[in-house]
């Protein structure tokens, strides 16, 4: 039994600390000293951050990687949107399709990097130095000086117009949330980047008050603020998505009533100058 060396603390955990030099990830300790997130999030937090880009963060995927249940790895997944450090967003991928990419963030609202665009140009070389011109006749020396170079003006890129906005139903449904709850107030880029999981509700026969009413209910009670509205009616719309409705065998709509012009009984049909079915044979004969 080794002696623990003089000043460390007589009790608690104590660190071996090892310098690592490659295949390491940094954590910062706002994640791993998190005071709400359990366990098993900052689990995952930890291992997804140390994934490339590109790696499947699925719950099914993270399913097969880890001993956790399905369920237990999506709460946690959840725990980490909630917290910040997990985004699903819907990604237009052109054509009219769409698709649900992750963002993982180092730390909650942090901004990406900037796309770092090409070195600027070297300057140009200094203008030199004057110089003494001899004549040919061999007079006094002229001062003279080479002129600089002039770049050319290289021209702005135009500025590009701001994004339309959405519009349609599904639109207004989304800008009319504030109506029933201020806490649900939508930008403008946010109510357009939501418009095909609002358009998903529709395509499956929910009707827009159905729709309000599923994104409206049951929220926090006031005074608690809902900090990221966008990411939780996103979550809702995702994760509370119907069933499309089954294809049954259409409905054949009923022929209206005519007065038959040889008994004067109501019967139903879609020529008016048609008997009944009592007088049909009657009439046929006399015809």
């Amino acid at each position: 039994m080794s002696a623990l060396p003089e000043g460390v603390p007589r009790a608690g955990v104590l660190h071996v600390r090892h310098r690592h030099t490659d295949r390491f990830t940094v954590i910062g300790n706002h994640l791993a000293q998190h005071p709400r997130l359990s366990a098993t999030a900052m689990g995952l937090a930890l291992h997804i951050l140390s994934l490339p880009d590109g790696a499947s963060v699925t719950a099914k995927a993270l399913t097969l990687r880890f001993p956790e249940g399905e369920t237990t790895i999506r709460r946690s997944l959840n725990e980490l949107e909630t917290a910040g450090y997990l985004e699903r967003r819907r990604v237009p991928l052109g054509g009219g399709r769409v698709a649900t990419r992750t963002f993982v963030y180092d730390k909650p609202g942090c901004a990406p990097e900037p796309d770092r665009g090409p070195p600027p140009p070297p300057p140009p070389p200094p203008s030199p130095s004057p110089s003494v011109v001899v004549r040919a006749d061999r007079s006094l020396p002229v001062t003279g000086s080479v002129p600089r170079p002039v770049s050319p003006v290289r021209p702005q890129p135009p500025s590009l117009p701001p994004p339309p906005s959405a519009t349609g139903p599904a639109a207004e449904l989304l800008a009319r949330l504030r109506a029933v709850d201020p806490r649900l107030l939508l930008p403008a880029r946010d109510i357009q980047r939501l418009v095909p999981a609002v358009e998903d509700w529709f395509a499956r026969d929910a009707a827009p008050a159905q729709v309000t009413r599923t994104l409206t209910a049951n929220l926090p009670r006031e005074p608690e603020p809902i900090r990221h509205p966008a990411r939780f009616l996103e979550h809702r719309l995702a994760t509370l998505l119907p069933p499309p409705l089954p294809g049954g065998p259409e409905r054949q709509t009923l022929a209206p009533l005519h007065t038959c012009d040889g008994c004067e009984r109501a019967h139903r049909t879609h020529d008016p100058a048609e008997l009944c079915a009592d007088c049909r044979p009657a009439g046929r004969a006399v015809a």
